[in-house]
């Protein structure tokens, strides 16, 4: 070995000398080194101490400053020898890097006292890249990955910029000037992109993502065979971390440098149509965060890819359907080039049959509202994708979609000005929120009550303003709409009375008695007017117990229920009690059931202060004074002044106890001295109510003097309806003068009720009401005057027809002569006069063979051909809504005869279609008042099976929809009754009240129909089993209790009996027996399932329209031609499934990853009177198919 040189002033370097020598000829050394420059061929002379000082001894030197000194004279070597370093030995070149690599860890802390030699020591190696002399090594990547590894491990937030600076420096060289990128070494540079290095070590992030954007041009290859290796071939090796976080990758090295993808993202579109669905799903989830960050115009640069990921939101897999979706929040606000491509592949999604795709549809619109309103606000679609799941069949959905309109709403409200999209919106959006509440789920009419209050009419706004927005609403809401309005107001009118009784009960000495009330009262509330019964009962109980405890609580509930209560302390008072039960949160379910409860009972829209505000502004509008208040409504002053005073008489039966005030009253009499004739009924009908609640003469005695000659003038001289709401004002207000007010008004009437008196119409209307409210007072009077002057000089008076008498088959009733009008006033006033008197059974059946007389006579009673079509046409309708009323009294409604049923019912197919249209709206309204006693009875509902041969389609969806309420709201009542009364009790009702029953009632009406000749017409028949149809298909179709057994037993005992009208008549006998047998075919060729079991109720055949047969009487024969009987197939298929949508052929599926589009109707819950439902005609041997939709009737 040649001799060590060493440099003037440096001692030999030994392996014989203590450390502390050692270190301290070691830094002179150093020293010296550092001061030479790179001057080529003058240092020949020191290559041998080169190579002494990476001797193994020193390199493995126990002293750490001794390796670090050692490490910075082998850098200053490499660098005054540069680019010829001394060490040729491909082991010794290669075990230095290692050393100088272990060294560089001294850079992690650089509070320690030899950092600056450590930095020293970096600098030196980036200076003259140093570490390059490794290409020519074999290992070179092991000693690159090594490097690489430390340097992302010891980078720091304590370095310095001029640190980090010279480790990119070292690092990048070894990028860029080589020849190969190993898997491994890009493996320790991308694994600080992703998760979980990017959160844990945001320096060796910051660090890879600057190596990576200045060695981007000679990574891009390498990172392109990587992309290629996993994304198309699909090899992974299992030793990289980096196969395994593939998409992340892309994603965050797109954010970095975009370049480098530039062939690697159109490789995605393989992996959005892969087999595999972990694939899709990661492809999917990385392009939608791609796509639709700010800024990106990925979608734009690669439209293939773009179209490739649209498709991906038809996918099989719910969960990439899901995630597609998910990101269309980010599109909506973020790219409004996309907003099309996206609002249309949303209009697939809402109709999606993943319940949670739907729920994700709703769940971005409202977000994008929420984040970007413009968005949405400008996109009628949006908007109409969030209406129509209004109704969907999950509440979740439907619940998301109403708040997030009522959101929508609320936005209209508080801002000044929403683009023309929105504008229209809002015109539905509380139309619709409001038409919730005819939905039967409880949860969704409490989601209604809620928004009503917190968005339709915000209870935070001041009184003045929140009745603005209240007149605006009830001003331009559709009647649908007002009739939820309505209901809703009564639903919460009933639950706080019902609440109030059971708080009333803590004040009272707990007996047995009380106790009994009590748990029957908690019994009430948890079933009627919560959701979740059990959990319910159980709350309000330990809510019971809590309000005994603490008396606070229980004057808490008596303040909120007061009906005195202002907004303003309610709202206080609810606060103050919710904060007594714990914590709001969803697991607090005690909280969240009285929370409930108190949202149905709280108070906070009307109270005396504001009611005295609205009643201003109605004023205003009335009197025309105040024409803001209509141009704020959007509407003309007439329509404000209308809206008004019907929201006035609306509000006075549900908070009474708010009008009873002075203020309030003086304002509304002033309203009733007015001229104009529309406002007294109005303010007369509220008045009544209030009275209702509180006679007047106790309330305000200083007014009432006022009142009661207002009211009598009404009476006596003012319009009908007028007249009509007078007496019924005075009748509740002076309960102890009615008998002298009423005396003097009759003495009157004998004057007025003559034809030649202007007053004439007016008269009869009084009159008319006083029957009907004191039948006691004035039996004999009322009796002779009705007797007198309604039938002899009024109804079976000649006249009729003239010069003004309208042409055609319809008029309005105002284009009719006075004449007819006041004989229409006539039938009604004899009506009233038997529904007062209730047990006359004479005089009722005297009246009924008039009343039918009208109609077999088609109006025109003494046939004397004067009368024109139009007054015909009024006189039987008025006639049979004559017969009706009075039907719905129990005594004098039982006398009509089966022959006058069957004629009433032939106004259900009279020749003028407003005659079938309006009967069957007093026929619905008829029966569906309060059940069971003080509606029709059950015989009625069999009409209804006459509209099935309705001409024309619109009368039948509306006439259908009534059919479908009324069975519904029965069904409901047996619900009811069966839960709260005795067994026994309820099955005894069953048979009158049960909708089942109306098939009983139906057969003998088909088979009385005019149009039913002959038992063996096939045409005819066929009519009739569209009608059968008619009724039948809700009680088979819509019924969880439907009984096949209870039906063909029915039928059976039907068909042994004989008609009861015409018994010896054979060809009526053959008629009804082959109603019976096509009752039995429809029933068997739709019924899906046919058990015999119990039924709750016996099959009872009325002998009122069926005789019975001798004893032994079996009807075997079949009454049907041929062509009408029903052959059932082998092995058929009676359930819906043969109506299902065809299921795609195997060939269709195969290598699919599309799911089939859902319909509408698969997603959808059809409202009855609410929207446009589809009915098809039926064909003549094939009842229609309904919408597939679950139905949910209108309240």
């Amino acid at each position: 070995m040649a001799e060590i040189v060493y440099p003037q002033g440096c001692r030999p370097i030994t392996d014989d000398l203590g450390p502390d020598e050692l270190v301290r000829r070691l830094k002179a050394l150093a020293h010296t080194l550092q001061g030479m420059g790179q001057d080529e061929g003058v240092y020949q002379q020191y290559i041998p101490l080169a190579l002494h000082l990476a001797d193994e001894f020193f390199l493995t030197h126990s002293s750490r400053d001794v390796q670090l000194l050692i490490a910075c004279c082998i850098a200053d070597v490499l660098r005054v020898y540069a680019p010829e370093a001394p060490y040729k030995d491909q082991e010794q070149v290669k075990t230095i890097f290692l050393f100088l690599i272990n060294q560089l860890q001294g850079l992690r802390d650089p509070k320690d006292p030899a950092f600056k030699r450590y930095f020293y020591l970096l600098e030196n190696l980036a200076y003259v890249k140093s570490f390059n002399m490794c290409f020519e090594l074999e290992d070179c990547q092991e000693i690159f990955c090594a490097l690489f590894s430390l340097m992302f491990k010891i980078v720091n937030g304590e370095h310095s910029s001029k640190v980090k600076s010279f480790m990119l420096d070292v690092l990048c060289p070894l990028i860029t000037e080589s020849d190969v990128v190993s898997n491994e070494l890009l493996n320790v540079i991308l694994i600080n992109l992703v998760e979980p290095n990017k959160r844990e070590h945001k320096h060796a992030y910051s660090l890879a993502k600057e190596l990576v954007i200045k060695t981007s041009e000679t990574l891009e290859p390498y990172i392109q065979a990587f992309f290629n290796h996993v994304l198309i071939l699909g090899k992974e090796e299992k030793g990289l971390l980096i196969f395994s976080k593939v998409y992340e990758l892309i994603y965050e090295l797109n954010q970095i440098c975009p370049s480098i993808l530039m062939s690697v993202l159109p490789q995605l579109e393989c992996k959005l149509k892969s087999a595999q669905f972990q694939e899709r799903l990661s492809g999917v989830a990385l392009l939608a965060r791609m796509f639709s960050e700010p800024g990106s115009d990925l979608a734009k640069q690669y439209p293939a890819l773009w179209r490739a990921f649209l498709g991906r939101f038809n996918d099989i897999s719910v969960s990439v359907r899901i995630k597609c979706v998910q990101y269309c929040m980010h599109f909506l606000v973020h790219h409004p080039e996309l907003r099309k491509d996206i609002t249309d592949t949303l209009k697939m999604r809402q109709h999606d049959a993943h319940e949670q795709v739907r729920y994700e549809v709703v769940m971005a619109i409202i977000a994008t509202a929420q984040r970007e309103f413009q968005a949405v606000a400008e996109s009628e679609d949006l908007l109409t994708f969030v209406k129509e799941r209004t109704l969907d069949k999950k509440f979740k959905i439907r619940k998301e979609a109403m708040s997030g309109l009522a959101m929508i709403y609320k936005k209209f409200l508080t801002e000044e000005r929403v683009p023309p999209a929105t504008e229209k919106a809002v015109q539905w959006i509380k139309d619709k929120i409001l038409h919730g509440y005819y939905m039967t789920a409880l949860e969704d009419r409490l989601l209604v009550e809620r928004l009503l209050n917190t968005s339709l009419v915000p209870y935070t706004l001041p009184a003045e303003t929140r009745m603005k927005k209240l007149y605006y609403l009830m001003a331009n809401v559709d009647d649908n709409a007002t009739k939820a309005f309505i209901e809703l107001q009564k639903h919460q009118l009933a639950v706080r009375r019902t609440v109030a009784e059971w708080i009333e009960l803590h004040r009272k000495p707990p007996t047995p008695a009380v106790q009994k009330e009590m748990i029957a009262k908690v019994l009430h509330i948890s079933s009627k007017f919560l959701p979740e019964s059990v959990k319910a009962q159980e709350f309000l109980n330990k809510f019971s117990q809590h309000m005994k405890q603490a008396p606070e609580l229980l004057q808490g509930m008596e303040t909120i229920l007061n009906p005195n209560v202002s907004c303003e302390n309610c709202v206080r008072t609810t606060s103050a009690v919710l904060k007594k039960l714990g914590h709001p949160i969803m697991t607090n379910l005690y909280y969240n059931t009285v929370k409930m409860l108190l949202e149905r009972v709280s108070s906070v829209m009307i109270d005396h202060e504001s009611l005295l505000i609205l009643v201003g502004y109605v004023e205003g509008a009335v009197q025309g004074t105040d024409p803001s208040i209509a141009e704020e409504c959007g509407t003309d002053l007439k329509t404000a002044a209308e809206r008004g005073l019907k929201l006035l008489v609306m509000l006075s039966f549900v908070f009474p106890a708010h009008f009873l005030h002075e203020d309030v009253l003086n304002r509304l009499t002033s309203l009733l001295e007015m001229d104009d004739e529309s406002v007294a009924p109005h303010i007369l009908a509220a008045l009544t109510f209030l009275g209702k609640y509180r006679p007047l003469s106790e309330a305000c005695p200083a007014l009432f003097p006022k009142l009661i000659t207002l009211c009598k003038a009404y009476a006596e001289v003012g319009t009908p309806k007028q007249a009509k709401n007078a007496v019924r004002c005075l009748f509740v207000n002076v309960p102890d003068q009615r008998c002298a007010i009423f005396t003097e008004i009759l003495e009157t009437l004998k004057a007025t009720l003559t034809p030649n008196s202007d007053h004439y119409r007016t008269a009869i209307v009084t009159l008319g009401h006083i029957a009907h409210n004191l039948p006691e007072n004035f039996p004999v009077q009322i009796k002779n005057i009705v007797s007198r002057k309604i039938v002899k000089e009024l109804l079976v008076r000649e006249g009729g027809g003239g010069t003004n008498a309208p042409e055609g088959e319809w008029c309005d009733e105002e284009q009719l002569p006075e004449e007819t009008r006041c004989k229409l006033e006539g039938l009604k006033c004899m009506a009233r006069w038997l529904l007062g008197l209730k047990k006359d059974e004479l005089s009722a059946q005297k009246t009924f063979r008039m009343l039918n007389a009208f109609i077999v006579h088609k109006g025109d009673l003494l046939q004397q051909n004067k009368l024109t079509k139009a007054e015909m046409a009024h006189l039987r309708l008025a006639a049979g809504a004559a017969m009706l009323k009075i039907c719905e009294q129990k005594g004098v409604g039982d006398q009509f005869t089966a022959e006058q049923f069957y004629n009433l019912s032939h106004l259900m197919i009279d020749e003028v279609p407003q005659v079938r249209e309006a009967f069957a709206a007093k026929l619905h309204k008829g029966l569906s008042k309060g059940i069971p006693n003080k509606c029709l009875p059950l015989d009625f509902m069999g009409m209804y099976a006459l509209a099935g041969r309705e001409p024309d389609r619109r009368i039948r969806n509306v006439i259908r929809q009534y059919m479908l309420a009324d069975v519904v709201r029965r069904r409901e009542y047996i619900r009811n009754i069966t839960v709260g009364t005795k067994v026994e009790r309820a099955v005894s009702q069953l048979p009158h009240i049960l909708p089942d029953y109306m098939l009983v009632f139906a057969v003998p009406v088909l088979t009385h129909d005019p149009a039913f000749t002959a038992y063996d017409n096939v045409n005819e028949l066929k009519v009739v089993k569209q009608c059968l149809w008619f009724i039948l298909e809700p009680l088979i179709t819509r019924n969880d209790l439907y009984c096949y057994g209870f039906y063909k037993n029915l039928v059976e005992r039907m068909k042994n009996h004989k008609d009861a009208l015409n018994e010896t008549d054979d060809a009526v006998n053959y008629k009804m027996w082959a109603v019976c047998d096509l009752t039995m075919s429809l029933i068997w060729s739709r019924s899906s399932r046919f058990e015999l079991r119990e039924f709750p109720a016996d099959a009872r055949i009325p002998t009122m329209y069926f005789s019975p047969q001798t004893e032994y009487f079996v009807n075997t024969r079949v009454f049907l031609p041929p062509a009408l009987q029903f052959q059932p197939k082998r092995g058929q298929e009676t359930t819906d499934s043969s109506r299902k949508k065809r299921p795609r052929l195997a060939a269709e599926r195969e290598n699919s990853n599309d799911v089939e589009p859902s319909q509408a109707s698969d997603t959808q819950i059809q409202l009855p009177g609410l929207e446009n439902t589809t009915d098809p005609d039926m064909a003549d041997d094939e009842p229609a198919e309904q919408n597939k939709g679950t139905s949910i009737s209108e309240e």
